[in-house]
C-alpha cells in the first residue's frame, strides 16, 4: 500500500534494461562505499577527491552532483545551515543534478533512475528551504517532488532507494498537518500521507539501501527521539552510526544525548568530555551547540553527585554559549538558568538568582515544569532576601 495508489509490478522492459543504471552498479558502490563512509565521518576531503573521479567518469549523470550536494549539506549542518560559502556551493550541486537529471529524462521518460534523482534533489532543497523557515518555497519544490515520486512509485524493487523519497513524504505530509496547523492551507495541496506506512518504509531503507541508508537512520533517530518518543530505540540507533562515524559531531552530540535522556550518566559523562575536548581542539563539525550542550549534560549530572562547584561552572558554560549563539530559550537552556539561580540564592547573590527566575518566567507557559519551579524558587528568594 503506498501513498499515490496500489504498487504493481516492476516493468519488464526496466528490469531487462537496468544495465544503463548506476545506481544498479553494485561494483561502482564497491568502489565508493570508502568515499561515501569518509563523508558520514566529516572527512570531507577525501570523500570528494573521489566524488570528483565519479563526475570525470560519469560527466552527464546526476549521480556525483548528487553525492557533491549531499556531502555540502552535511557540512552546513552543524552550523545550523547559515554558512553562506556552503549555502551556495550546495544549492549549486543541487541545480546541477536537477539539470543533469532532467536531461536524461526528457531523453528518456521511462528513466526510473533519474525521476528518482529528480525526486531526491527537489526533497533536499524542500529540507534547505524548511530549515531556513521558507515554507512557501519548500512547498513549491515539494510538489516538484511530489511530481517525480508518483513517477518511480511502484518501482521499490528496482532499488531500495526509491522507497526513501515516499517514507518521507508518507511521513512528513501527516505529521506537518498535525504539528503545524499553520500550514495546513499548503498542505491541501498534497496527498494526505500515511505515518505507520512512512516508519515501515524507512525501516526498509535503513536496512537495504546503499546511498540512502545512512540519511533513513538520521530520520528514524530524529522521529523516535523526539516525535514517538522510543528513546532506548533513538539511543539504539544513534550508537550505530556513532561507532560507525565516530568523527561524525551531530551523531556524537546526539549519541550523548541519548545517553544523557536514557539515564546512562557515566556515559553521558564521558561523551560530554569528550565533546569539549574535540570543540576546544577545533576539530571539524565541533562547534557552539555541541559545547552547550555538553556543558549542560555535565553539569546535570555533576550535580547530581554532589559537585556543586564543577556543575555551576557547566552550567554558566552552557549559558554562555547559548548567548554567543543568539539566545535559544530551549529547556537546556532555561534549566541552566534555572540551576544557577539556585546556587546564587545559596550563595547571597538573591538580585542575580532573581533576575534568571524572571527571565524563565517571562519565557515559559504558567503550566510548564519549568515555569512552576521559577515560581517556587521566586518565592524562596523573596523570604531570604
Amino acid at each position: 500500500m503506498y501513498f499515490l495508489g496500489s504498487s504493481g509490478p516492476t516493468n519488464a522492459k526496466t528490469r531487462s534494461d537496468t544495465t544503463k543504471y548506476l545506481l544498479l552498479n553494485y561494483a561502482l558502490q564497491m568502489e565508493i562505499t570508502d568515499a561515501v563512509d569518509q563523508m558520514y565521518n566529516f572527512n570531507f576531503r577525501k570523500a570528494e577527491v573521489e566524488f570528483n573521479w565519479m563526475k570525470y567518469r560519469y560527466p552527464e549523470h546526476p549521480l556525483p552532483y548528487f553525492l557533491y550536494a549531499v556531502s555540502k549539506w552535511w557540512q552546513m549542518l552543524p552550523y545550523g545551515y547559515e554558512d553562506e560559502e556552503l549555502e551556495e556551493q550546495f544549492l549549486t550541486f543541487i541545480e546541477v543534478t536537477i539539470d543533469k537529471a532532467e536531461a536524461l529524462y526528457d531523453a528518456d521518460e521511462g528513466n526510473i533512475e533519474a525521476a528518482f534523482f529528480l525526486a531526491g534533489a527537489y526533497g533536499f532543497l524542500g529540507r534547505y528551504h524548511s530549515e531556513k523557515k521558507n515554507w512557501l518555497s519548500a512547498a513549491s519544490v515539494g510538489k516538484s517532488s511530489l511530481k517525480y515520486l508518483q513517477i518511480i512509485q511502484g518501482n521499490e524493487s528496482f532499488s531500495p532507494e526509491i522507497l526513501f523519497g515516499d517514507a518521507l513524504f508518507n511521513y512528513y505530509a501527516s505529521w506537518l498537518r498535525d504539528e503545524y496547523p499553520l500550514l495546513r492551507p499548503i498542505m491541501l495541496f498534497f496527498p494526505k500521507g500515511n505515518i505507520e506506512l512512512g516508519l515501515e518504509q524507512l525501516q526498509t531503507v535503513s536496512r537495504n539501501a546503499f546511498y540512502t541508508r545512512i540519511e533513513a537512520i538520521y530520520f528514524l533517530m530524529r522521529i523516535r527521539a523526539y516525535e514517538t518518543k522510543e528513546i532506548e530505540e533513538a539511543l539504539r540507533l544513534s550508537e550505530t552510526v556513532h561507532k560507525q562515524y565516530p568523527n561524525n559531531p551531530y551523531f556524537h552530540r546526539f549519541y550523548t544525548q541519548m545517553l544523557y535522556n536514557n539515564g546512562r550518566y557515566n556515559d553521558a559523562l564521558a561523551e560530554s568530555e569528550e565533546i569539549l575536548k574535540r570543540y576546544e581542539a577545533e576539530q571539524l563539525g565541533y562547534e557552539e551547540t555541541s559545547a552547550k550542550y555538553a556543558h549542560f549534560f555535565s553539569g546535570h549530572i555533576l550535580k547530581g553527585r554532589g559537585d556543586h562547584k564543577a556543575a555551576q561552572d557547566h552550567f554558566y558554560e552552557a549559558v554562555r554559549y547559548n548567548e554567543i549563539m543568539g539566545v535559544d530559550h530551549s529547556g537546556y537552556y532555561l534549566y541552566a538558568q534555572y540551576f544557577l539561580a539556585e546556587y546564587e540564592m545559596k550563595n547571597g547573590n538573591d538580585e542575580l538568582a532573581m533576575d534568571r527566575v524572571k527571565l524563565i518566567r517571562k519565557n515559559t507557559k504558567r503550566k510548564e515544569k519549568i515555569a512552576e519551579m521559577a515560581r517556587d524558587l521566586q518565592k524562596q528568594i523573596r523570604k531570604s532576601s
